[in-house]
């Protein structure tokens, strides 16, 4: 079992763990939101050809390395010493532009009588954000 973290989702798929993401080519669009077609890693509208020199680095059998895929796209990942937990990272470009938007991304975190709210809820609001860090 292997845990997949991205920026909007955390997966648990069946695969070995290595030095490389192997992921059965079903759980792809479920971990990271692409899939494998004939014309390549697509997601929406948007497919990156696979290099005709490297289609072994990238699929086998029904397998898809997706830590290949990820560094074909020039975005950052990275393991846990065991290979049993991945992180798949967004580009600089892409983290740069959200931060220049100066919206904040949703989330949701507990009040102290532990009732939930998220950051959407207050849509069209002014809101105060107080953080704190013991570090």
């Amino acid at each position: 079992m292997i845990t997949v973290l991205t920026g909007q989702s955390e997966t648990q798929v069946e695969a070995e763990p290595g030095t490389s993401l192997w992921l059965n080519a079903d759980y792809l669009e479920g971990a990271t939101g692409w899939t494998l077609k004939p014309e390549g890693f697509c997601k929406d509208d948007i497919c990156v050809p696979v290099p005709a020199d490297g289609s072994e680095t990238f699929a086998r059998d029904d397998q898809v390395n997706v830590s290949a895929f990820w560094d074909l796209m020039g975005k950052p990942s990275a393991s846990s010493a065991a290979g049993d937990i991945w992180y798949l990272g967004e580009d600089a470009d892409s983290r740069n532009a959200e931060l220049l938007s100066l919206q904040a991304p949703d989330f949701t975190l507990p009040d102290f009588e532990g009732h939930y709210h998220s950051l959407s809820d207050f849509q069209r609001k002014k809101v105060l954000l107080l953080t704190w860090a013991s570090w």
